[in-house]
């Protein structure tokens, strides 16, 4: 496959950054994404056009969120239900025009290229997402009768690898689907509950200190989430935030 690339280029977060152009030639249908990116870096320093382009990556088996990029348009590119790591170039066809950007959202500034600083997200868990009090031992845990639809919801929630595409894909940069996906999922089993009040506080408190926008209930959010997230979750949410501030 020939290809166009073109690609958002910043040198860093201060830097004004722009598109460069460039053109692949030879890719393979069965290559991934990533892939074809680490070939179009070697190909950038073997002819010394210009440095390589950065973007994060990490797993390549899409359970980390790392390689999180706007491709043509799309969080994660044109597939469904996959991470960019998970992409394979087959989605494309012989000549295309690939346009590449990171990802778009005042929580997350633009560090360099493609990578994006992501740190709200983690502020966001630091102020909420865990459980602190005592649940025994592995042991203990397997002995807490847990009904299995819950034990689905939760297991569902806590898909969620935090990479970002949610509010990526929002016109309001919302968090609502991250922030939701982790309440619920502690909001589910019987280890959450006891800190599940000042959990969701916390956490909607954080979320909106670090200029995530509000939900408007468009359903991008859910439609572009490589884990299907399902919006089912911000409902929860809500409720949790409700019962929370008024009891």
């Amino acid at each position: 496959m020939d290809l166009t690339l073109k690609i958002w280029r910043q040198k860093n977060a201060s830097a004004k950054g722009k598109f460069e152009t460039y053109q692949l030639k030879g890719i393979s249908p069965d290559s991934s994404f990533l892939e074809m990116l680490d070939i179009l870096n070697q190909q950038l320093i073997d002819d010394n056009i210009a440095t390589p382009v950065c973007f994060d990556h990490d797993c390549r088996e899409g359970i980390c969120g790392m390689c999180g990029l706007y491709i043509n348009g799309r969080p994660h590119g044109p597939d469904t239900a996959v991470t960019t790591c998970q992409l394979h170039m087959r989605k494309f066809k012989d000549g295309d025009t690939i346009v590449i950007e990171p990802w778009r959202a005042k929580p997350f500034p633009i560090i360099r290229d493609l990578v994006v600083d992501r740190s709200a997200f983690d502020k966001i868990m630091q102020a909420g997402g865990y459980v602190s009090v005592n649940t025994g031992g592995v042991p203990d845990a397997n002995a807490i009768p847990i009904p299995k639809r819950n034990a689905d919801t939760a297991m569902d929630a806590a898909a969620c690898i935090g990479c970002g595409a949610c509010v990526a894909s929002c016109k309001n940069a919302s968090a609502m689907l991250f922030v939701a996906a982790k309440v619920s999922q502690y909001a589910n089993l019987p280890q959450g509950k006891v800190e599940a009040k000042e959990r969701v506080k916390n956490m909607v408190k954080a979320m909106d200190e670090l200029g995530f926008g509000n939900c408007t209930n468009t359903g991008a959010c859910e439609a572009e989430c490589p884990k299907e997230i399902s919006l089912s979750h911000i409902a929860r949410l809500n409720r949790e935030f409700f019962v929370a501030k008024i009891v």
